[in-house]
């Protein structure tokens, strides 16, 4: 065979090589990318509306409080402000980064704290402690601490999937050639808060 010959078939397959990365392996990665992309979406839209309930929770119980002990109006107070900070904190599913995650948590956190200052006040009030309609936000508060705990873990365990994905050095590359620049970036995920070793939970 001649030289001329194995040049061209040389270059023959480095061209279709070239083309298959290029037009079928890279779209596919890239498809691959979208898929974990959405599934991290889909899990923090969890993650908002399992925190969420708690705060639709709150009004409730702030108020039935209020007919036990009205005086405690500093930690009743401390409640209802955690609960619109908490409010003023919204993230775009776009722009799930470290930062605004820390936001996000920070601000949750703050909700947290005031929700247990709450309940040393319990306390001191048996008949609230036994009023029918406390007894109840008692428990959906529990189990919605619960529903957070599985959202926020099953979200962490969606972004370290994708953030795995997205940062192979082959697949990043093919990602590169088709996707728009910031189409992919790395994604936050919630962290253990200083102290606690899980998530906190509301019990009265």
């Amino acid at each position: 065979m001649k030289k001329t010959s194995i040049i061209w078939i040389v270059i023959g397959s480095i061209a279709v090589i070239a083309l298959y990365v290029k037009f079928v392996k890279a779209p596919s990665v890239y498809d691959s990318a979208v898929a974990q992309q959405e599934e991290v979406v889909a899990s923090w839209g969890n993650v908002e509306a399992t925190y969420q309930r708690r705060a639709d929770l709150i009004p409730n119980l702030v108020s039935t409080v209020k007919g036990y002990a009205a005086h405690e109006k500093e930690v009743l107070l401390g409640v209802t402000q955690a609960r619109s900070k908490v409010g003023q904190v919204n993230i775009d599913a776009s722009n799930l980064n470290a930062q605004n995650i820390q936001k996000f948590q920070a601000a949750q956190s703050g909700l947290t704290q005031a929700l247990s200052k709450l309940m040393v006040v319990m306390e001191r009030y048996p008949d609230l402690k036994a009023n029918q309609n406390f007894l109840q936000l008692q428990a959906q508060l529990e189990g919605t601490e619960n529903r957070i705990n599985v959202a926020r873990q099953r979200y962490n365990g969606a972004v370290k999937s994708y953030n795995t994905f997205i940062r192979g050095y082959w697949k990043k590359t093919f990602i590169g050639w088709i996707a728009e620049e910031g189409e992919f970036e790395k994604k936050g995920v919630f962290e253990a808060d200083k102290g606690a070793e899980k998530a906190p939970s509301v019990q009265f």
